[in-house]
């Protein structure tokens, strides 16, 4: 039935006519500087003629591989399918950040229509015995080919994929996979989109300005702003959008008001609506389970873990386990703190997970005295972009030239070109800084085109940081607080990363590394955002130009290790989450509001504290990439701990060692084995004792 569909789709593109061809920007080159997509001229109707035109390319282009007379090789089955496929990937690219940075109504339509068309024309590429037959030819000869590092990581991915993918189920288990991965593929967007529509459902409205009680003064505009933006006058409305939220658990006086947020953001998906997400995350996690044991694989975990760095299950939980219970003793001292001074301000009731940013405030401003609000004016985000841009100069020699004559897909979108020192053309750098109906929660990088150096000539990349940080309100500009700060370094972390690749191969370069080694560079990045000598190179006050005092970076130091027991309790939380949902073994679907609870009891976590993602809204394993690997922040901060270990011992901008980073790390993507390319810039193993000294 589905084949039907899609073949009635591409017999509608090829009826088209020859004038509806050439309005579609897809269909040509983007006339555009640099090649980046055309966004005033692409329209939502352009985007599934797109994708049927895409697959039906590559199915030539895959046919005409599998159907090669010639005797397999590396150039005529390898290299060939790793370079089919280049209109589809144009269209799916672009599609897929719109609908997570700028969707609508129409978008998430398409989302829905397009998802089981591309599981069902990856499937069809996996899953041709011919063609697998040819990469597996090439596969056998690989001790016997002069290949480069990069030519046989390529050669050995690709075998991989296929084997992964199903090539070796017989007719019933491939069918069976179909199924699995059809209905995997539409959950995957529904979820997305349904967590989308709890954001933006909630509103904690305000007309009673004595409920303002304790908040900044920033922060009552910005909630007013809001209140107009939705149509309301007179009144103050706050979202669950974080800008909007952690200010008001950080200062509110009304408990009660407290509660009533918070409740409604760890309840997204969970209520019973038209978005309840609790059924689609059990069967997601039940459907990846089946998939795994009908690959060969125990668990999904393992199946996923045998391509990253920790490679089983067993050295995950053995990571999250050294780290939990110090954490834990940690944040119990913590409450105990909190609770102690929640009974001096009157309170009569045990401290609950809405109090603990409020009160946590409250004791960083008694102990530390030091006001989140203070630090904000020094935070102009402007100031902290370039200051980001400054640290990547110091590094690597390259600057950011930002252009107003590129194509944008938002007003609030801000566009930069890359160069190297000598003048020449990197890539291009989109930055989406703030948050909107139309835009999922939380910070990412992607791309709307990747690095290659095909045919010997280098394809520059197109990469996008998005966020969602605080907007301009009233007179004032966008302000950060320190974890927005710490936000912005880490994307920007992620940009260089595919900012400065330099691989051959589209599929290696980049971020495509495995998922616990790719938050190495953003991670590594957060150690310069917040060190006192680039600190007083851009925390500039908004209003006079006053450097950040001395004073203040010593209250930030002094703090840094302030409120860790919660930040790591709440991340490892969510980290043996995703991990006791993957490591399921039964095909039942287990109710996912008990699962959860038993997952945190078998653990222990304390009642203060909610796991950073529940469930019904975890996006990063349920409708992101990060299935089997949330664990890999705690993973990568080994490494990055370990790695600015390198700078501590030479200098903060020692050129040498960041040229070792960029060449080793950044510019060589997934084309080698990560252990690899770690030592070779570090010369030794990680070791885990910098990043125990940073967190205890």
């Amino acid at each position: 039935m589905r084949s039907n569909i899609v073949a009635g789709i591409i017999l509608g593109v090829l009826a088209v006519s020859c004038a509806e061809q050439e309005s579609n920007p897809f269909f040509s080159d983007f006339n555009t500087p640099f090649g980046v997509p055309p966004f005033d001229l692409i329209k939502a109707d352009h985007y599934l003629p797109g994708f049927a035109e895409g697959i039906e390319e590559q199915n030539e282009e895959v046919a005409a591989i599998a159907s090669n007379p010639e005797t397999p090789s590396f150039e005529n089955t390898i290299e060939a399918l790793e370079t089919s496929g280049a209109l589809l990937r144009k269209v799916r690219r672009v599609f897929f950040n719109m609908t997570s940075a700028n969707t609508n109504d129409a978008l998430q339509g398409i989302a829905k229509e397009v998802a089981p068309m591309l599981s069902k024309h990856g499937d069809d590429i996996l899953l041709n015995p011919v063609l697998f037959s040819r990469v597996e030819a090439v596969y056998q000869q690989k001790d016997r080919l002069d290949l480069g590092p990069e030519q046989r990581t390529l050669l050995l991915e690709t075998y991989k994929d296929f084997v992964r993918g199903g090539a070796r189920l017989d007719e019933q288990g491939k069918a069976e996979l179909r199924r699995i991965n059809e209905e995997l593929s539409v959950l995957k967007v529904q979820f997305s989109e349904n967590v989308l529509q709890e954001n933006n459902a909630f509103e904690l409205v305000i007309e009673d300005e004595e409920d303002l009680a304790g908040l900044p003064g920033a922060v009552i505009t910005a909630a007013a702003e809001t209140a107009e933006e939705r149509g309301h006058k007179g009144i103050w409305v706050f979202t669950l959008h974080k800008p909007s939220m952690i200010p008001f658990l950080q200062f509110s006086d009304r408990r009660e008001l407290r509660e009533e947020i918070f409740t409604a953001y760890v309840n997204r998906g969970s209520n019973g609506n038209a978005f309840d997400n609790n059924v689609a995350a059990a069967r997601s996690a039940v459907l990846r389970a089946e998939r795994a044991k009908l690959l060969g694989h125990e668990t999904f975990a393992d199946y996923v873990l045998e391509k990253n760095m920790a490679r089983t299950p067993q050295a995950v939980y053995a990571l999250l386990d050294q780290l939990w219970k110090p954490s834990l003793e940690m944040a119990k001292k913590e409450a105990e703190v909190l609770q102690a001074m929640a009974l001096d301000g009157g309170s009569d009731s045990a401290l609950k997970p809405w109090d603990w940013w409020y009160y946590a405030e409250k004791e960083r401003k008694k102990k530390y005295d030091l006001d989140e609000e203070a630090l904000r004016p020094y935070f102009k985000i402007e100031n902290v972009r370039d200051g980001a841009f400054a640290v990547a100069n110091q590094l690597y020699g390259i600057t950011f030239e930002e252009r107003t004559d590129l194509p944008k897909y938002h007003e609030d979108v801000v566009t930069f070109e890359v160069k190297e020192a000598d003048g020449s053309h990197i890539g291009v750098l989109y930055l989406d800084y703030f948050p909107r109906a139309g835009k999922r929660g939380g910070a990412w990088m992607d791309a709307f085109r990747k690095q290659s150096g095909s045919g010997g000539e280098r394809v520059a990349p197109v990469i996008c940081n998005d966020c969602n940080l605080s907007k301009p309100t009233g007179d004032r500009p966008s302000l950060l607080g320190l974890e927005e700060v710490r936000t912005l370094f880490h994307e920007f972390g992620h940009a260089l990363h595919g900012l400065l690749s330099d691989c051959e191969y589209e599929s290696l370069a980049g971020t495509d590394v495995p998922r616990d080694f790719v938050e190495l560079p953003s991670q590594i990045m957060e150690n310069w955002a917040t060190h006192p000598e680039v600190l007083k190179t851009y925390a500039r006050h908004y209003e006079t130009g006053e450097v950040i005092p001395q004073e203040l970076i010593d209250k930030i130091e002094a703090s840094g290790k302030f409120n860790q027991g919660f930040a790591m309790v709440e991340y490892l939380a969510a980290s043996y989450l995703d991990m006791d949902w993957h490591t399921l073994t039964g095909n039942s679907e287990p109710n996912a509001e008990a699962f959860a609870k038993e997952s945190m009891q078998r653990i222990g976590l304390i009642p203060e504290i909610v796991e950073r993602y529940r469930s019904p809204y975890f996006s990063h394993i349920f409708s992101g990439g990060y299935a089997s690997g949330y664990y890999s922040y705690i993973w990568a901060e080994v490494l990055d701990a370990d790695a600015f270990q390198a700078f501590k011992e030479t200098s903060l901008f020692d050129r040498e060692t960041a040229s070792s980073f960029r060449e080793n790390i950044l510019a060589r993507g997934g084309s080698e084995d990560p252990a690899i390319l770690y030592e070779r810039f570090r010369g030794a193993e990680p070791q885990i004792d910098a990043l125990l000294e940073r967190k205890v």
